[in-house]
């Protein structure tokens, strides 16, 4: 398989499991950063790879998990959930293209 293919390919899975969790695509770039598998360095999102951020959106993505089974938190395709999908899948989407070196 080509690297763009996979290139394309990942972002296409990053971006679904981003529209099904807001927080989950995160975690799973930054791990993947904090990890090596990503090569994030020199970059604006090299703070993803960091320590800190691990464990925050970690966390964030297991407040979601347990949030979105309350009764009172509202619909997720109400505009401004919607809206955090798209960013965080746009974002966890520029990580893999700058760990491709795709973008600059």
């Amino acid at each position: 398989m080509s690297s763009d293919l996979a290139l394309a390919l990942s972002a296409f899975a990053i971006g679904i499991v981003a529209g099904l969790r807001s927080m989950t695509a995160p975690a799973a770039v930054s791990w993947a950063a904090h990890l090596h598998r990503l090569d994030l360095r020199d970059s604006r999102l090299a703070w993803l790879g960091s320590a800190i951020a691990v464990y925050t959106i970690s966390v964030l993505g297991l407040g979601e998990l347990i949030a979105d089974k309350l009764p009172f938190v509202p619909n997720r395709t109400t505009p401004l959930p919607m809206v955090f999908r798209v960013l965080s899948g746009a974002i966890c989407g520029a990580a893999l293209c700058l760990s491709a070196n795709r973008i600059l």
